[in-house]
């Protein structure tokens, strides 16, 4: 048990009796725990498996590659709707993950075997996204910019164009495009941490924010 999660959990205004239970029953599964992305977050010899997840109207646990999963009982929603790999169970009451608990630690498990196996999610490439119009454009009046998303990483980049294209409202798109510019300009992606340091990296705790 990380001393991380134990302050995450103890500092919840909400979930948090059904996050620690949920945590408990993840950690029975033999994963290493740790505190990423400011979450309680489960993985198999450095690869991310699960991470917990708690919302305004839900909790819950998203497996990065749940895609892969053959999700039998047809529990998963996707965190986005542009999300290519990684799955989520919802729950609303701590009555869920006790009447859930050996179907949780069924999919821990296939998720545990699928990450030992080696499988890879296939992701489409960058090239096969589309750029929102206002991105476009602001790439086109701004060469600096320009030069800066393509240096980015391919993954960087996916992050970015995603956040950007699923905001309905052309005033959100064109908001979150200035919010973002001056990240890009500096090489950071959309999950990186304001301290310099990546949020994937085990040196950043996400006990401070990370502008978006």
């Amino acid at each position: 048990m990380s001393p991380k999660v134990d302050a995450f959990i103890v500092k919840l205004d909400k979930w948090q009796a059904e996050l620690s239970l949920l945590r408990s029953v993840i950690l029975d599964m033999g994963l290493e725990e740790d505190l990423k992305w400011g979450s309680p977050c489960y993985s198999l010899e450095k690869s991310n498996l699960v991470i917990l997840q708690g919302f305004k109207e839900y909790f819950a646990i998203l497996f990065f590659k749940g895609v892969l999963l053959k999700d039998s009982a047809k529990v998963f929603s996707k965190p986005g709707e542009n999300t290519q790999s990684s799955r989520q169970i919802r729950f609303t009451h701590l009555d869920d993950i006790i009447s859930q608990e050996a179907l949780i630690k069924a999919y821990v498990k296939e998720a545990i075997e699928v990450e030992k196996s080696g499988a890879k999610v296939t992701l489409k490439k960058i090239e096969e996204y589309a750029v929102p119009e206002e991105f476009q454009r602001a790439l086109e009046e701004d060469e600096a910019l320009k030069t800066a998303f393509a240096r980015l990483t391919p993954g960087r980049q996916r992050m970015y164009l995603t956040h950007f294209a699923e905001a309905k409202q052309e005033a959100t798109r064109i908001a979150r495009i200035e919010k973002n510019k001056n990240r890009i300009l500096i090489g950071k992606g959309l999950g990186d941490c304001i301290c310099g340091l990546s949020q994937k990296m085990p040196t950043c705790d996400g006990s401070h924010k990370h502008a978006r």
